[in-house]
């Protein structure tokens, strides 16, 4: 099977040796995405801005990789403060209240920047 890397840009694919998405047949993985935009970190404070600007990327990346949205069967949210479940879940909603991919939202104890409430990862898989 053919493999199609997908890249944002970003300095760290190439420090870190990742790519944004990576699509294997017809099955897309798209890695943690944060709020950062070049060197700024986007809805500082903010959840729910976060959040969709999160999902944002997440969409432009399977766009890049022949997908979208409703090809998404899973969520993956890891946040550093369960105690915005709300904010982040309604901004979840607001992509996914039709499509409904199975979802986790974990705790964690710390995401690369202190600024970041929350880093996401998506699968999507395309209808053959």
């Amino acid at each position: 099977m053919n493999r199609q890397n997908i890249s944002s840009g970003a300095v760290w694919e190439e420090v870190i040796g990742y790519s944004r998405a990576v699509r294997i047949g017809n099955v897309i993985e798209v890695a943690g995405t944060t709020a950062v935009d070049g060197d700024t970190v986007i809805g500082l404070g903010d959840a729910f801005e976060q959040t969709k600007f999160i999902l944002s990327k997440i969409e432009k990346a399977l766009q890049e990789a022949g997908a979208n949205m409703a090809d998404v069967v899973r969520t993956r949210m890891f946040v550093t403060d369960i105690s915005n479940w709300e904010e982040i879940g309604r901004a979840h909603g607001e992509y996914f209240s039709t499509i409904k991919p199975v979802t986790s939202m974990l705790e964690v104890k710390a995401l690369i920047q202190p600024e970041l409430l929350i880093e996401i990862e998506v699968t999507a898989i395309l209808s053959t």
